[in-house]
């Protein structure tokens, strides 16, 4: 079979750019120094662009997690034309088609089923998906966006302003032009298209599915901290629309935070989290299938799993009578009216199913461990 043409531009963009970074960024170094001001503004601009990736064109823009003024949605595309990854309405296409058609290895964009390196980089050199250039037929939300659609159209100028113009300034002033546009120009370019690229493959290849086995995303505290908090993958993939990939307040998530920290001046909104029960229901049910596979090669395994799921089954009804509870006191509260009989009646059996929870989820989880020493 004949392998599709090269993408001319994208092979040389990729193999110029990795040169400069690691062959002639060191000889600069070598030779002539490189000074705290260039590499503090290459790890700047290595946040800001990679951040204008993960907080834009992915969870503003591509999944709609949450809304932005017009200010940050500006900034956001400058950012995100700087890391070089083409615009916005492109980028955001590729993407949705991605998660349509996850690991599908002729409609996702970069199956990771067709390996590592295809989805790392791969799928740029050549011509797979040609179509894809042209059909932005699922981001007609995002061709309503002026924003967008300014970047779309201007986006090469754009890219070369903020990528040469950007860095050439701060290196006029730092006293070293040709450095700055090394340090943090190419060798940062380099490093954020790496790290986000890691998102389409070892983000699918490496890590653990709490969430879901339905597709190959991995979660990967590992991965997070190189991806700016997209390394949470398989909590990604089943609930995109989450603006948040780290759900903990532990978990490495810079994307979340800078979402939430703008939220709190007022510069986003509407904050998309998906309900607390669905994400325990998802991880319940893993555990579950984990146990089936784990089990079932047992003589008793028919016993032991009715039991297992006699006690899923029991905790499942009282997690759904526990969120309905709760959902009702928080939908009263938040009518002032705390002080009704029908409020304290439900703070006390809200309180009353939260232990109830908390001891049947106690009970199947040690059975479920049991369980699995046995096997």
């Amino acid at each position: 079979m004949q392998r599709p043409p090269l993408i001319v531009t994208n092979v040389i963009v990729f193999i110029v750019t990795a040169i400069i970074a690691f062959v002639g960024v060191p000889v600069w170094a070598i030779t002539y120094g490189i000074d705290t001001a260039e590499i503090a503004t290459a790890v700047v601009l290595f946040f800001f662009t990679g951040m204008s990736i993960t907080a834009g064109y992915h969870r503003l823009w591509s999944h709609k997690t949450y809304d932005a003024n017009i200010f940050v949605r500006v900034v956001l595309a400058i950012g995100g034309a700087m890391a070089l990854q083409n615009s916005i309405l492109h980028w955001a296409s590729d993407h949705r088609v991605h998660h349509r058609h996850v690991d599908d290895i002729d409609q996702d964009p970069y199956s990771a089923k067709r390996g590592l390196w295809f989805a790392h980089i791969g799928w740029m050199l050549r011509e797979y998906q040609t179509k894809r250039y042209s059909d932005y037929s699922n981001c007609r939300d995002l061709q309503k966006d002026p924003i967008v659609m300014w970047q779309h159209k201007f986006y090469l100028p754009i890219m070369l302003v903020a990528n040469f113009g950007i860095t050439g300034f701060l290196g006029w002033l730092n006293g070293d032009i040709l450095g700055m546009m090394l340090v943090a120009g190419v060798l940062r370019l380099v490093l954020v298209h790496h790290v986000t690229f890691f998102i389409n493959s070892l983000a699918h290849f490496w890590g653990n599915q709490p969430f879901t086995d339905t597709n190959s995303a991995k979660d990967n505290g590992i991965i997070a901290l190189f991806t700016f908090g997209e390394g949470y993958h398989n909590f990604h993939h089943i609930f995109e629309y989450d603006y948040r990939n780290g759900i903990k307040w532990w978990q490495y998530d810079p994307t979340k935070w800078l979402i939430r920290g703008l939220s709190l001046v007022g510069l986003t909104k509407n904050l998309r989290r998906c309900p607390e029960e669905r994400i325990e229901k998802a991880k319940l049910q893993m555990k579950l299938k984990y146990a089936n596979d784990r089990l079932s090669h047992l003589p008793n395994a028919q016993e032991i799993l009715a039991k297992v799921h006699e006690e899923y089954d029991l905790l499942i009804e009282r997690m759904s009578e526990y969120y309905t509870t709760k959902k009702r006191l928080m939908a009263i509260k938040q009518q002032c009216l705390k002080r009704s009989v029908e409020s304290l009646e439900l703070d006390f059996k809200y309180k009353e199913l939260k232990q109830s929870l908390q001891l049947q989820k106690q009970k199947w989880l040690q059975l479920h461990n049991l369980s699995l020493r046995i096997a």
